[in-house]
């Protein structure tokens, strides 16, 4: 499998493969412009929505010298809404206008064009597809969480992120407990060793329900399960990938940046039981992940309302445990930290700190982007067919969870019944569900 190295601000971590090695000859023109020099920076986003918003916030926040020139979202009211939001709040720096705010399903690819710097923080389907043609158009990117929802979307990832190095653009992740001062200060700990040899890994996101937002009247299929997305696995790669990689990520970052060995699940549907309100995704997960040294780790998430809660990430090792949310260590050599600050500003600090460095400082998240998304997809891929599935076997995978186009009159690949009901996994059952056939 493809390996990139990922180069920042957390010199501790030391991941065990690069690819090539980068040169000044595959410096971008964008990063040449830019290069130790104050120019205005023309940020793009893709995206409008909550996240989308925020991220453009916290790019304007991150650098005075950034303007918001484009803005696009699947749909109109959206983007428009986000131009207008942001313009009361920043004044001339949003630049945007009627005639660079776009919609529909490949907007990006005008907001591309018109910016250096692009957001990227539409439904996760979409990610590899505007990855690669950001990068293809020599931009720096941030990418949000996860960057895929299939196995050829992951391998796409990898690839583009390579181009990413060999053109020295900058690719920051929206997994954001990367740049958490406290989270990093317990991590950078844990990989010198300060709990000992890691034995057991327990990540927890254990929550409510999420949104939904029904079928507007006049909607194609494929138009209400986009405005739906978070509930139909091609567009989000359901829960377990789109909110539990958050915590997936530390358990991947504690392995080096490895993806798993295998992966073994349970799980299921017991609240999100109306049709089709909640699309096809799952509202419970239980994973067991085998990672680098035999390390378990035991994974968990929920979203189902009137339970308990719990959000944490607890390593183990022979000398102490890890409690990283909680930014302490326990055990033989005690430690806690204070660090805090707003990782969401802070990424973006990072990004265009290095994109004004001309090539001093490079960031390029996308090895471990891929891997933390690859091992949410494994994980779903074991709970929803009831198998141990391996990493090999996970990357030989070759479903695409793609409709017939991205025009709002495509067919999505999965479709309600005459009832209106939309298939979901059954594990166990070989053929019985259409995402992964008879391959497991």
């Amino acid at each position: 499998m493809t390996k990139i190295s990922s180069t920042s601000r957390r010199d501790f971590l030391k991941t065990s493969a690069v690819v090539g090695t980068a040169t000044m000859t595959g410096l971008s023109m964008t990063n040449r412009v830019h290069a130790a020099e104050n120019n205005p920076l023309k940020v793009g986003l893709v995206g409008a929505g909550g996240r989308g918003r925020g991220a453009a916030v916290n790019a304007l926040t991150a650098d005075p010298n950034t303007v918001l020139v484009a803005v696009g979202d699947a749909f109109s009211e959206n983007a428009a809404g986000a131009v207008k939001v942001l313009k009361s709040q920043f004044g001339d720096r949003v630049q945007a206008t009627p005639e660079t705010t776009f919609d529909g399903l490949e907007c990006y690819k005008k907001v591309i064009e018109a910016s250096d710097v692009v957001l990227l923080c539409e439904p996760p389907h979409f990610r590899p597809l505007s990855f690669k043609a950001a990068i293809d158009a020599g931009k720096h990117v941030f990418v949000e969480k996860p960057v895929a929802v299939d196995i050829p979307g992951i391998k796409s990832v990898l690839e583009t992120a390579a181009k990413a190095k060999e053109k020295k653009l900058n690719v920051v992740s929206g997994l954001c407990w990367r740049y958490h001062p406290g989270v990093k200060e317990i991590m950078s700990r844990v990989l010198d060793g300060q709990i000992g040899k890691i034995i057991t890994i327990t990540e927890t996101y254990l929550t409510g329900r999420l949104w939904n937002r029904g079928r507007k009247e006049g909607d194609s299929e494929i138009k209400f399960q986009v405005r739906n997305w978070y509930n139909f696995t091609w567009l989000s790669g359901d829960f377990n990938a789109e909110q539990h990689i958050h915590s997936l990520d530390k358990a991947v970052w504690a392995n080096r940046d490895k993806a798993p060995r295998s992966a073994l699940g349970v799980g299921g549907r017991m609240t999100r039981v109306e049709q089709p309100k909640y699309g096809d995704i799952y509202d419970s997960f239980g994973v067991i992940y085998e990672l680098e040294d035999d390390v378990a780790c035991h994974a968990y998430c929920r979203q189902i309302n009137n339970c308990y809660n719990d959000t944490n990430d607890y390593i183990y090792g022979t000398k102490g445990k890890a409690n990283v949310l909680s930014w302490n260590i326990v055990g033989e050599n005690p430690y806690k930290t204070n660090g805090s600050g707003d990782m969401y500003t802070l990424e973006h600090i990072e990004l265009f700190k290095a994109i004004r460095s001309g090539g001093e400082t490079y960031i390029n998240n996308g090895e471990y982007m891929a891997n933390s998304t690859l091992t949410a997809i494994m994980g779903r891929m074991a709970t929803y067919t009831g198998k141990k599935i391996t990493l090999e076997e996970a990357m030989k995978d070759e479903t695409k969870l793609s409709p017939t186009g991205y025009a709002w009159d495509s067919t999505p690949p999965t479709l309600p019944d005459d009832k209106g009901r939309y298939k979901i996994a059954m594990p166990g059952v070989k053929g019985g569900y259409g995402y992964y056939g008879d391959q497991f």
